[in-house]
């Protein structure tokens, strides 16, 4: 392993920590002595901090006014936030960052309040120092509300002002709206835009907001929000309608996700699609809830992307100093290779095998390099061209491999203690009626006989026709052997994967033969797995065999493992 990630073996370390701070040594040493040398930041994102590297995962909300952003995070968090504002009017004219708050050293207590723009980009602890290049107009709109919330302790949420429409959007925001997004969309870990079903023209502010953010198509979702406000008939013409929308503007082959949902705490106006709707809700929040685990490898990718754009910065840089006449006709001739750039881009890509794609935008380096300084180049410098190739090509790939340990870690964790985001609305697991899948597939009967129910195994709603089969297939002192059984499981035409998982949890007592309660249990186990539910690695409790159950078993309580089902 490279000796940035030796150190101390303390096994209170905390993994993530372990991993930022070899990222922040590679960075320090190998890249940012390039992007200084060649003037990345004054072309491209400004240098990365440590607080780049430190901070939480961070989603970024982006919409049209009254979709329901602000909404959106009041839902996370069930609790309204510092400075919040909800309204059908554009009620949120700032970016606010809502995130854990920091605690007091004298008196323990974790802060709660807002803290402005200006105060919030001198904070070394924060990661938005470069967005003061932005503006005194942008930081006075620009604040931190600050929590002490348990869902904040794992990620960070940015609100972003409401995107204006019609005559509203001429109006000057006195800042450059776009390319603020595209500074966080640089930095966070997810980008969710948020559709109003009754609101999906996309206006000129949304059209460029969206060109600023979709190079980052990997950390985009989209939500359509208020499903609840239609009919099913109306949510597919609007759902079709959104996604010929985004296919005008996100020009990716692969369809955009779209989740649908209403997410607030209001009554649905229309319920016939309530289960949709609790669906699509736990898919988006699975994804939010692995955010966490995946942050690491987010920034390393990130990390990567940044050193090929600086090697090519390099290139470019390196190239118009050396094409420069040493004393007369520098004008002219910094203006014919601005103009003839996407021509020196292409010239480039094949002298040193890079990519096209690997380029800047033609349009946006020509204006940039109307107002450089050319004489202020230099040339190319081999030696941080080689460091830059041996991050990339060596120390980053053994850095993968402790990643990948860490990620191991943790979904070990996650396996035993659920996932790292937790409380608010993520808060819905245990014994719970209200929680994900209760009741559904292998869940279904999980509190019979806690209760009114008039049995205490889900089994015996069917056990009768079950046992008809049962004594059709000639039990030898009271079971049937494998290959009987197998003749009755194959007509369920599951694959023998499938089947194979069954009795391994319908032979409770592993005797290679069944009862008729096992067999019972085996049938049921089969229409849950034809239904499209999946099977869990090990059998729940309240799907014991009554007779095979021991006195812990028959107390009745409800079994909280088995909320983590599992597909086979």
């Amino acid at each position: 392993m490279m000796k940035w990630l030796k150190g101390d073996k303390n096994e209170d370390t905390d993994d993530f920590a372990n991993v930022s701070a070899s990222l922040k040594r590679l960075y320090k040493q190998r890249l940012r002595p390039l992007e200084e040398s060649y003037k990345f930041s004054d072309f491209h994102s400004p240098p990365m901090d440590d607080a780049d590297f430190d901070s939480k995962p961070m989603i970024l909300l982006i919409g049209q006014y009254s979709t329901g952003k602000t909404s959106f995070i009041r839902y996370l968090l069930e609790r309204d936030f510092p400075g919040m504002r909800i309204g059908p009017e554009p009620t949120t004219d700032c970016f606010i960052a809502v995130m854990a708050g920091d605690k007091d050293p004298a008196t323990g207590v974790i802060n709660e309040g807002v803290i402005p723009g200006n105060a919030l980009v001198v904070d070394k602890t924060k990661p938005f120092k470069t967005l003061s290049s932005f503006g005194n107009n942008f930081l006075s709109r620009f604040q931190c509300s600050s929590m002490n919330h348990q869902v904040l302790q794992s990620i960070s949420i940015i609100d972003t002002p409401g995107i204006l429409s019609g005559a509203k959007q001429r109006v000057n925001r006195g800042y450059q709206f776009s390319k603020v997004l595209t500074w966080f969309a640089e930095r966070v870990d997810r980008i969710v835009l948020l559709f109003d079903a009754h609101k999906l023209d996309i206006s000129d502010e949304f059209h460029e907001a969206l060109d600023a953010v979709k190079s980052y198509e990997s950390k985009i979702r989209v939500v359509l929000n208020k499903c609840d406000q239609v009919n099913t008939q109306q949510l597919m013409r609007v759902y079709g309608a959104l996604m010929w929308s985004l296919g005008k503007v996100i020009t990716t082959p692969e369809v955009v996700r779209v989740y649908l949902g209403s997410f607030w705490d209001q009554p649905l106006r229309f319920d016939e699609n309530r289960v949709l709707f609790e669906d699509e809700r736990n898919d988006l929040f699975s994804d939010i809830q692995s955010l966490p685990r995946n942050a690491a490898l987010r920034k390393l990718n990130d990390l990567i992307k940044r050193a090929r754009l600086a090697k090519v910065h390099a290139y470019i840089i390196s190239h118009l100093h050396d094409s420069m006449p040493s004393v007369f006709g520098k004008d002219k001739a910094k203006n014919n290779m601005i103009k003839d750039l996407d021509k020196i881009f292409a010239d480039l890509s094949n002298k040193h095998k890079i990519s096209l794609g690997d380029f800047p935008k033609v349009k946006d380096m020509q204006e940039k390099l109307k107002m450089a300084d050319f004489s202020k180049f230099r040339s190319l410098s081999s030696s941080m061209i080689q460091k830059v190739d041996d991050m990339i090509s060596n120390d980053i790939a053994e850095l993968m491999v402790a990643i990948q340990r860490d990620e191991a870690k943790a979904t070990d964790l996650i396996n035993r203690e659920g996932p790292a985001v937790k409380g608010g609305v993520f808060n819905d697991g245990g014994v719970n009626p209200f929680s994900n899948k209760w009741g559904e597939g292998v869940m279904e009967g999980m509190d019979y006989g806690t209760g009114t129910e008039g049995t205490s195994w889900i089994v015996d709603e069917k056990k009768s026709e079950y046992d008809e089969i049962f004594y059709k297939l000639h039990p030898v002192n009271g079971k049937i052997n494998g290959s009987e059984a197998k003749r009755e499981m194959i007509k369920s035409k599951l694959p023998n994967t499938a089947l194979a998982k069954v009795w391994r949890l319908a032979d409770n007592d592993q005797d290679g033969a069944l009862t008729d309660e096992e067999f019972a249990l085996a049938m049921h186990l089969i229409n849950l797995r034809a239904e499209g539910h999946g099977l869990p690695d090990k059998l729940p409790k309240h799907l014991i065999p009554p007779t095979q159950r021991d006195d812990e078993d028959e107390e009745g309580g409800v079994d909280g493992a088995v909320l983590g089902e599992s597909a086979d």
